[in-house]
């Protein structure tokens, strides 16, 4: 079996540190703020689609990445936290199946990150944003990730919390499982998938039942 985790809002928390560097970009270009809840209703999209639907020129939005991205790098360790059960939801995961990373945050950042919380040496590969053309809800990250792995006949599963992650799983023909600890709600979810979890570990415990039958 063959699991990918999406990060922010299944993994991890990272509204605090998202949330501050929004407002930062826009302090630095002295631009009126977007509320916290019309930043919220946007994360898991890619930075670039976030600020022009808050209404950035075209000719800014990159500038306004870059700034975000200064600011990000040298707060996230302090202010992101795992979510409860999720470091054990990885463990638990790594001892039945192989497992993944695809987000569409910054690879590079994720990185350090997963290796602030010490968890980084379990998976084996690692899709941010920078590494494909197309993020998500596209196929191409989860594509991309099984290229390290040997597919075979194998169960894949995508586990996120955002239709994002869901439409890419379902474009890439491979599983899907909706978690709750995160940015979209169940009526959501059910759209896109119908095997949904109140959280990373509930959904690691059922596919660890799964397997075992299977097996």
């Amino acid at each position: 079996m063959i699991i990918l985790f999406d990060l922010d809002g299944t993994l991890i928390d990272s509204t605090d540190a998202i949330l501050e560097s929004f407002h930062n970009s826009f302090d630095i270009f002295k631009r009126e703020h977007p509320s916290d809840a019309e930043i919220k209703v946007l994360i898991g999209y890619p930075l670039d689609v976030m600020y022009r639907e808050l209404g950035i020129e075209e000719d800014k939005i990159w500038d306004f990445v870059d700034t975000y991205k200064e600011h990000y790098r040298v707060i996230s360790t302090q202010k992101t936290y795992l979510l409860r059960g999720s470091k054990e939801a990885v463990i638990l995961a790594n001892e039945f199946a192989e497992i993944g990373i695809v987000t569409t945050k910054t690879g590079k950042y994720s990185q350090v990150l997963m290796e602030h919380f010490e968890i980084m040496k379990y998976f084996k590969v690692l899709i941010g944003r920078e590494h494909v053309q197309n993020p998500k809800p596209h196929q191409e990250p989860i594509l991309k990730a099984l290229e390290s792995f040997e597919v075979g006949n194998q169960e894949v599963w995508m586990i996120g919390d955002t239709k994002l992650d869901l439409i890419s799983a379902k474009n890439a023909g491979v599983n899907s499982i909706g978690v709750l600890s995160g940015y979209d709600n169940e009526k959501t979810l059910k759209e896109f998938t119908n095997i949904i979890y109140k959280d990373v570990f509930e959904a690691i415990k059922w596919l660890k039942s799964r397997h075992i039958s299977h097996s």
